[in-house]
């Protein structure tokens, strides 16, 4: 494999992998390269990234690598997270939120077992919205995130506590994850209609 392909191949590996990063070994297992090649190639990425002054980076964290966003460019972020107006939840981070809601703590393999699909970017803006936190580690290969709610959902959702989550029918035979969707989306209307009569008086 040459250099180039190399880099591009670890490039995209990394973004696949998110938050949680990949290490040499991980990484040289994957493309059947020496550590020593994989080192190098990652090394020659963050100087690229640096050099060309890209919008992202390469960071080293705990042993891992892992793409990230520029400490400048903090302020954007922001008010890309916090524009949106309260409703703007897609039905992505909502399926994802209620797997969160009903199922803490969780990792995101697990989230993305049940839906069946990626989650990384829902759950990324969750996190923007400070809907849902880490909340620890899952004792399994790789420590794995733990993700719960947070003191934000509760108060986005008119929930005094995460026991006043609406309770899932469980005898009837719909699908699970579509009913707590449904149900948090029940809740958030029900929340959003009763501020609505509030401002309105």
């Amino acid at each position: 494999m040459d250099f180039r392909t190399l880099k591009s191949i670890i490039e995209g590996l990394l973004f696949l992998a998110g938050e949680e990063g990949l290490g040499v070994k991980q990484l040289s297992e994957i493309v059947n390269e020496s550590p020593d090649i994989v080192t190098d190639a990652l090394e020659e990425l963050k100087r690229e990234y640096t050099e060309q002054e890209r919008g992202l980076q390469i960071l080293k964290i705990a042993g891992n690598y892992q793409m990230g966003t520029l400490p400048d460019h903090a302020p954007y972020f922001e008010k890309l997270a916090y524009s949106p107006s309260r409703s703007s939840l897609s039905q992505a981070a909502l399926e994802t939120l209620s797997i969160i809601a009903y199922r803490q703590p969780i990792t995101r393999i697990e989230i993305e077992e049940i839906r069946g699909v990626k989650s990384e970017r829902a759950i990324h803006t969750l996190s923007n919205k400070d809907l849902i936190h880490e909340v620890g580690r899952a004792e399994a290969i790789g420590r794995p995130i733990l993700y719960g709610t947070t003191k934000a959902f509760l108060d986005y959702f008119g929930l005094g506590t995460i026991k006043d989550l609406p309770e899932p029918n469980l005898f009837e035979e719909a699908d699970p994850l579509e009913e707590e969707t449904q149900l948090l989306f029940t809740k958030l209307e029900q929340n959003m209609l009763e501020e609505d009569n509030v401002n309105e008086s």
